[in-house]
Parts: C-alpha cells; sequence; structure tokens
C-alpha cells in the first residue's frame, strides 16, 4: 500500500521536507511512503484574466493543486518501481493538506487514481472558500495594480524574488483556490453534493482546540456577557441562532465554548461538512475522529524560545527573559501531524511523555490499517464504527482513553451550514 501526504500552510507556507512528514515510522509498518512538494502562494495560486486568454479552457490559477495531480499521476505509474501498488494509493494531508484532498478526491484529473484519503482538520467544502473564476482575476489583478505592474508581461519580467517578496503585502487570501474550469469544472461542494466526487473510504477529523477563544473575545476576560456581546457585534441577526447551540451557562463556561466556537469557525465546520456529504453520497466508508491530546510542556533546554509554524524554533537571543507560552488546554491546530506520522522524536520542542507515545502509537495504527485496507479497525486498537447517516455519528476520540462517542456537536454544524446557505 502507498500514502502520498500533503502538506499543510494556508497555500502559502510549507515544505515536503519538513521532519514531521517524515515518512520512515510508516516505511517500517508496511507502507511506500511519499511527500510531494507544490508551488504556493503567487507562484502556485495566481489568477489573471491574461493567463486565462493563454488556455485551451479560458480559465487560470490552482496550479499547485495541479502540481498535487501530477504528483499523484507519477506515483501511480512509477511506484511499482519502489515497491508500491498503484492501484492501493491512499492521499492524505493536515490543514491545506486536508483542502488538498478533498479537492483531489473532487477533481476530474485525479479522483480516479486514489483508492483512499484521510484528511486532518480542512476541507474546501467550508464556506467562501474557492473563488470564482471571476473574483479570483479580479484579485490578481489588484494584486498587480498593488506593486504598480500593469500586464502579466511586466510580471514575467520580474524576478522570482521579487515577486515572492512583493507579495509580503499581500493580505491572506489574495490568490485563492478557484473554479478554473478545469481542475475544477463547478464548485467542489457541488461535485461531493451531486456524488460526482471520488468514491473512496475517507478516514477524517479535526482537533479539539483549532483556534482559542481569544479569537472572539481578543483581550476581553471569558464572561458570558463579553461572549455574547462579541457574537452580536460580529454576527448581527445570526446571534441569536448562534447563541442557542453555542450557549454558556455561567462564566465558568465561556472559556470552553469560545474555544469550540472559534474552532467550528476557523476550520472544524468545514471538516464536518465534507465528512457529512462524502457520508451522503460517496457509497464507501466514512470514519470521524476528534483528536484530543494537548501537547506537553515544552522541554527545558528550550529555555524561553518558542515552536514555529514549521515546527523549529526561534531562539530569543535578548536579555531579558520572556514567560514561556501557556500550556493549551486541548489539541491545537497540526499538533496531531507527530502523532500520527509517528514522528515525535523528531519534534525536539516539547518534552514528551509516555502516555504521548501510547497516543502516537494508537493514532499511527489506526492510520495504518485505513491505508492497507480501508478500514481503521484492528485487534490492537478500539473498534471505529463507520459513519451512518441515519444514525447518530459515533466519533473517535483519540487521546489516552481513546474511545468512541456519540457525536454532540451536530446541532452547531447545521446552524452554521444553515448561515453559510443563506
Amino acid at each position: 500500500p502507498v500514502l502520498v501526504y500533503y502538506y499543510g500552510g494556508g497555500y502559502i507556507a510549507g515544505d515536503g521536507s519538513e521532519y514531521r512528514y517524515d515518512g520512515e515510522s510508516m516505511a517500517r509498518r508496511g507502507i511506500v511512503s511519499i511527500t510531494v512538494n507544490y508551488r504556493l502562494g503567487v507562484f502556485g495560486f495566481f489568477s489573471h484574466p491574461d493567463l486565462a486568454k493563454e488556455t485551451s479552457y479560458k480559465g487560470c490559477g490552482n496550479y499547485g493543486l495541479m502540481d498535487q495531480a501530477a504528483a499523484l499521476q507519477w506515483v501511480q505509474k512509477n511506484i511499482a518501481v519502489f515497491g508500491g501498488d498503484p492501484k492501493r494509493i491512499t492521499i492524505a494531508g493536515e490543514s491545506a493538506g486536508s483542502f488538498s484532498v478533498s479537492a483531489l478526491m473532487a477533481s476530474p484529473l485525479s479522483k480516479n487514481r486514489i483508492a483512499g484519503a484521510i484528511g486532518e482538520s480542512g476541507s474546501l467544502l467550508g464556506n467562501g472558500l474557492v473563488s470564482t473564476l471571476q473574483d479570483a482575476e479580479k484579485s490578481g489583478e489588484d494584486f498587480a495594480k498593488s506593486i504598480h505592474k500593469n500586464s502579466l508581461e511586466e510580471l514575467r519580467a520580474m524576478s522570482a524574488e521579487d515577486l515572492l517578496k512583493a507579495t509580503s503585502h499581500a493580505g491572506f487570501g489574495s490568490f485563492p483556490v478557484d473554479v478554473d474550469g478545469y481542475f475544477f469544472p463547478k464548485q467542489p461542494l457541488d461535485i461531493y453534493e451531486s456524488g460526482q466526487q471520488a468514491h473512496i473510504p475517507l478516514l477524517v477529523g479535526w482537533n479539539s482546540e483549532e483556534m482559542n477563544y481569544h479569537f472572539i473575545l481578543g483581550a476581553e476576560k471569558p464572561t458570558v456577557e463579553n461572549f455574547e456581546a462579541a457574537i452580536k457585534k460580529r454576527f448581527g441577526d445570526k446571534a441569536g441562532a448562534l447563541l442557542s447551540v453555542y450557549h454558556a451557562a455561567d462564566d465558568s463556561e465561556v472559556e470552553k465554548v469560545a474555544t469550540a466556537f472559534a474552532s467550528d469557525q476557523f476550520i472544524a465546520f468545514g471538516t464536518w461538512k465534507w465528512s457529512e456529504e462524502q457520508s451522503k453520497t460517496g457509497v464507501k466508508p466514512v470514519y470521524q475522529y476528534f483528536f484530543e491530546r494537548a501537547r506537553p510542556e515544552m522541554r527545558a533546554e528550550m529555555g524561553n524560545s518558542v515552536a514555529g509554524l514549521a515546527g523549529g524554533v526561534i531562539k530569543d537571543t535578548s536579555s531579558q527573559q520572556k514567560p514561556k507560552p501557556p500550556i493549551p488546554k486541548g489539541a491545537v491546530h497540526s499538533a496531531e501531524i507527530e502523532y500520527a506520522l509517528g514522528n515525535l522524536p523528531s519534534n525536539r520542542v516539547y518534552d514528551w511523555q509516555a502516555d504521548d507515545y501510547k497516543v502516537s502509537d494508537i493514532m499511527q495504527t489506526f492510520f495504518e490499517n485505513f491505508i492497507k485496507t480501508g478500514n481503521p479497525d484492528g485487534i490492537t486498537v478500539p473498534h471505529w464504527p463507520k459513519v451512518d447517516i441515519n444514525k447518530p455519528v459515533q466519533v473517535m476520540h483519540i487521546n489516552t482513553d481513546t474511545r468512541v462517542e456519540t457525536e454532540t456537536t451536530r446541532d452547531r454544524y447545521l446552524v452554521l451550514d444553515k448561515m453559510n446557505k443563506k
């Protein structure tokens, strides 16, 4: 069996050579493991009307996704030389990599090359994540004008280094994924709703603290009054529906409720929506998880260093000591990667404990079983029921006490789904 893993980084950062994605641990379990690179930012997702004029399909953008599809095609054609079965390719990824897995399942360029899929925190089925071609082209034109370039020729005359530097002033989302008429013939959500995506087993989930409550409350104290005021200010006439499902009985519950809402808004809802649509139209089994294990404290020798986004370390060389960041109460965004791929030792920032290795072995075994058979079940791990759309969803909660629990968040996601449709 083969695993092809796509890294995260919001389509503006990331690299397949990061240690947390290393495939050795999976290879030791009998899986041919591959990480790939793909173009990012302006090089991977820039759209412009002049680019569309150069294509036979009169669309543009999504070049990073095309890189991913090309890599998948290469793997299918060549993996037998490395001992891999081209008919047993599972694709997986986290964050933008998970967005990519949902995209590759939907695209006619790639959907027939996949035997299974794993999505860790994210999909393109959330609200507003896939632009129309026209809007993407306008974003490209706006970017060009912002750096005083009036044509594609002028942009191409720039050095790659200067062009990259210019993007430091572009806001997040300046180069969106779009419905280009080639990689995506229509909106990914429409593809899933009509059952035109890959009909393959899907293992999908998200983490318990994808986003912190400060995303909602800012510097305000976590009180019921402040939380309700923040929701009403941001969402106006939708606030009542939201507060009915994100309800804090007293101040002691606000931090937890606000964290749940922030996580849902950020990435959990879109991941749930993917699971929901694949369960309805995808024919093959869907398995849903909720990762709860919070990272331990940083290692003593880290001193007052902080972990970088890519899992590295940024050392504070100032003479004045700064306090360590507070320990998260849940599993933050991307925290599950080293656990799932068996790479805890590669991350020297955190003081991993025996329980962390226990959780890692359980999660990696689930992944291993799924990659090999399309089912995460096995004799050394808890039984994992598939999603049944006619019954309450059974979710695998992954922690030191890994267990199945009935989904309790559906009402929240139905409210968000209704809001998005409006």
